[in-house]
């Protein structure tokens, strides 16, 4: 680290001896980051009718789990079926009484299963895909080594996947100024963890063998996203040289359930193929996607 304050970003920075919070600290995100806790208004979570009940948004994280959903709809498991409420979290509904009682971080997605009495409340993505696996018997293998694996490469996107948002992206698409290190350091990282993918689906159908499971449904919405362009960086990451995870991205984004779980409760892009709330099947009926 350079003593020279000049050669800061921004020129002449030198952190205080002790962080203060100002309003617009974290650029495009500052409405919706602060370094505290707890609710900030009064508001009570819808209930629908169905035995879960999920708050959430189509960020990657809240793909997971509507991607499991529709996963064990569509192998039969009537018990899944689910209303999926929206949070806006641009608008700081997560910030509402109701889902700081059910999830006291304040991220999406949160989840209660009411199947049971007294009903459960869920909150990390990571937990709540093992937990509906669990619960449903599906996508967790029984057997024991490949159980292990699952969970092996569940637990690795849970510890990853902050370097490819909260780092890569974060600096590359939504930071309020380009900063090189900061970009060098998160692509070096992002592509280290594209490579390890991709080497392990060199010989592999799914992320444990032939087997389709949660670990799946987790890294597919992040790093999947980025063949989709996430953050606009297919070209600059070469996407392209990473050949075993572009077939494994193709062959999950052509099942029909994770075409539906993405596109639940998603609010940007076009109308026809968005779906703010999902309560029925039904409601797919008149989607494109």
């Amino acid at each position: 680290m350079s003593d020279d304050a000049s050669a800061n970003q921004p020129a002449g920075y030198v952190p205080p001896q002790v962080w203060t919070w100002e309003p617009g600290n974290g650029g495009q995100f500052a409405s919706i980051n602060r370094p505290i806790s707890g609710a900030t208004h009064e508001r009570e979570l819808p209930v629908g009718k169905h035995p879960l009940q999920l708050y959430s948004l189509a960020t990657p994280n809240g793909q997971k789990v509507t991607i499991l959903l529709e996963e064990l709809l569509a192998a039969g498991h009537s018990g899944a079926e689910y209303d999926a409420w929206l949070i806006e979290i641009a608008k700081g509904d997560q910030f509402g009484s109701g889902f700081v009682a059910l999830n006291p971080n304040s991220k999406i997605p949160a989840l209660l299963d009411r199947s049971v009495d007294p009903a459960i409340p869920l909150f990390e993505s990571g937990s709540i895909l093992f937990y509906l696996a669990e619960k449903f018997d599906a996508f967790l293998p029984r057997d024991a080594q490949a159980r292990a694996q699952t969970m092996n490469w569940l637990m690795w996107q849970m510890g990853s996947a902050p370097f490819l948002g909260g780092g890569f992206g974060h600096f590359y698409a939504y930071a309020p100024f380009r900063i090189q290190y900061a970009i060098d350091r998160y692509a070096m990282e992002t592509k280290r963890q594209l490579h390890v993918l991709d080497t392990q689906l060199a010989e592999r159908r799914y992320m444990v063998g032939d087997t389709y499971t949660i670990a799946d449904m987790a890294i597919f919405p992040w790093y999947g996203g980025l063949f989709d362009d996430i953050y606009s960086a297919r070209t600059f990451l070469s996407l392209d040289d990473y050949p075993n995870l572009r077939r494994w991205h193709a062959e999950l984004s052509a099942r029909e359930a994770v075409r539906r779980g993405r596109i639940v409760n998603k609010v940007n892009g076009d109308p026809a193929a968005t779906l703010r709330e999902r309560h029925d099947a039904s409601d797919f009926d008149a989607i494109r996607y």
